[in-house]
């Protein structure tokens, strides 16, 4: 098209710049014709517009194919991205299977948990109310019963069952009063402290709710004594039911 309109523009100029004999000497196609240079002008004005558009073109493929060359990368990316994604997604899933494993196996440990404890050897009179240490350990699965405290600490939320048993003095008038707490709070009680015979034997039991971290352990009442020896009358135990 570009050169037809080369075309048409040469010839138009000829007939504008050439003199004809028939119109008379001295006449041209241009006094004749005034149409045509007006034609030329409009003819090179397109040739413009036509350069401008083929240029505009131009760069509106260069742009397309550099957005192409872009969505391509993108797209490359976005691949990359997925396998990422569906690798990490992998990884989870393991993880999550190792801590379920893992959760399971430690609920497992902690759901079996029992112990059992005796004095050994006599105690009190203290000042103040005293948690009383059970130093020989006949049981304590989970280790949940501490002997240089003499507490117990719930490691799972359940329920608990404990029992203790109470050997008063020895000798002499008795004088024995002991509770099994659970933290701050008296569950239930024995005493001993009328009367004139000794060597009495008394037990308490209870079945109670714990959360995990809550204590129980046995205490010994300000002022009072307890007798033991080697053939161990004082004792602690408890076992966990089951957990809620």
């Amino acid at each position: 098209m570009e050169s037809m309109f080369f075309l048409l523009l040469l010839v138009s100029s000829s007939m504008c710049a050439e003199n004809y004999s028939y119109l008379g000497t001295g006449t041209s196609l241009a006094v004749c014709q005034p149409d045509t240079c007006a034609l030329l002008s409009d003819v090179a004005a397109m040739r413009e517009k036509l350069i401008a558009a083929t240029q505009t073109k131009l760069k509106l493929e260069q742009n397309l194919s550099d957005m192409m060359q872009k969505m391509t990368t993108i797209e490359a990316d976005l691949k990359s991205y997925k396998s990422q994604a569906e690798e990490l997604w992998k990884i989870n899933k393991a993880q999550d299977e190792q801590l379920k494993t893992l959760t399971d196996v430690s609920t497992a440990t902690t759901s079996k948990m029992a112990f059992s404890a005796a004095l050994g050897v006599s105690v009190g009179p203290f000042q103040q109310d005293t948690a009383l240490k059970y130093q020989r350990i006949l049981t304590n699965i989970g280790s949940g019963y501490n002997p240089a405290t003499g507490i117990f600490t719930a490691r799972v939320r359940g329920v608990y069952y404990f029992r203790y048993t109470m050997y008063n003095n020895n000798a002499g008038q008795p004088n024995s009063v002991v509770s099994l707490m659970m933290n701050s709070q008296k569950l239930v009680s024995t005493w001993d402290t009328v009367g004139n015979d000794n060597h009495d034997s008394a037990t308490n039991a209870a079945v109670v709710q714990l959360e995990a971290g809550d204590s129980v352990f046995v205490q010994l009442w300000a002022s009072r004594v307890l007798y033991d020896d080697g053939l161990y009358y004082n004792t602690f135990s408890g076992f966990l039911l089951f957990t809620l």
